[in-house]
This record gives C-alpha cells, sequence and structure tokens, in this order.
C-alpha cells in the first residue's frame, strides 16, 4: 500500500509524509476543523508531532500525503488513504490548512492520489468517512462521485460511509473536464 513517488498536478507537489513534515502537522491537526472533523490527536509539541508521524509511518495499513504548492513547496494539506479493520475497503481522506480553503486544492490533490492509488493497487471500491455536519467534505466526496452507502457508529460517534466503485472512479478521474 505504500507509496513513494511524488505526485504532480498543475499547482501541487504531493509526497509521501516524511519526520520533517513534524511543523505542518503539529499547526494542521491543531486547526479549528480538524479538531471539529476529526477529532483531538494530543500534538502540541514539536516532539509529540514526530511521534504521531512515526506512529503512522510504521503502520503498514496508512498512508498520508503531504499536499505543497509547486512553486514554493509550502505545505498546505494531507490526503490519506487507510485501510480500517472495520471497513471491507481503504478509506480516502483529506484535511488542508484553512487558510488554502476554497482554492480547488482538496479537489486537486484528492482526485490526484485517487488516480494514483488505482494505478498502483487492484481496489474495486474506496470508501470514505465523516461525520454528518462535515458539508464541505460531503461536498467534496459528491463532486468525486462518492456515494452514501450507509450511517455506522464507530467510537460511539455517528459517521456518514461513502463509496465510490473503482470503475466509475476511473471514469471521473479520465474525465479532464471535472
Amino acid at each position: 500500500m505504500k507509496q513513494k513517488n511524488p505526485i504532480t498536478t498543475e499547482r501541487l507537489l504531493i509526497t509521501p509524509l516524511t519526520a520533517e513534515d513534524n511543523n505542518f502537522i503539529l499547526e494542521l491537526v491543531n486547526t479549528e476543523g480538524w479538531l471539529k472533523f476529526i477529532g483531538n490527536r494530543n500534538v502540541y509539541t514539536i516532539e509529540e508531532a514526530s511521534a504521531y508521524i512515526e506512529r503512522i509511518k510504521s503502520n503498514k495499513n496508512i498512508q498520508y500525503w503531504i499536499a505543497r504548492l509547486k512553486q514554493k513547496k509550502t505545505a498546505i494539506g494531507i490526503i490519506t488513504l487507510i485501510k480500517r479493520d472495520h471497513l471491507q475497503h481503504p478509506d480516502v481522506g483529506f484535511a488542508f490548512l484553512p487558510q488554502f480553503s476554497n482554492n480547488g486544492f482538496a479537489y486537486e490533490a484528492t482526485k490526484a492520489v485517487l488516480h494514483s492509488i488505482l494505478q498502483h493497487n487492484n481496489y474495486q471500491k474506496i470508501a470514505a468517512i465523516t461525520i454528518p455536519g462535515n458539508t464541505r467534505s460531503i461536498g467534496l466526496l459528491k463532486k468525486l462521485e462518492f456515494h452514501l452507502e450507509k450511517k455506522i457508529i464507530d467510537n460511539n460517534e455517528e459517521l456518514e460511509l461513502y463509496y465510490v466503485s473503482a470503475s466509475n472512479l476511473k471514469n471521473i478521474l479520465n474525465n479532464t473536464n471535472r
């Protein structure tokens, strides 16, 4: 599942998470959006951010990519792929710093990562989960033609489970007009 090569788009360079991303991770996991929609990871220092990154990197079921502005190499967000024990298919996720919202970066980065994932893996479906009130994430998932399959309970929290089939996703990703 781990992918080591960078992915490029017109505006972004998307690279695997490294230990050097600790300052960015510290900032991202403490943004209002992360805390509200993803949850507190109790990462408050550079050392805790480094330990968080090491836990991610050591888990073969988790892949994080850092989306960076191509020109300045500034880290602006993450895209994740996680194979969770309680889900049949891997789960894609994304989070961006608030100052880079509403510019299409999350769509551009997620679309590029999904394209790369499908080129290198034989997945039949890709999942995504979110809390019902996360309208921005739900909007992005719908733009990528994920469909709500059902509501689930995870850690006593109601979540919405979305899926897209690999064949539908390939058609979407190959359509450059989206």
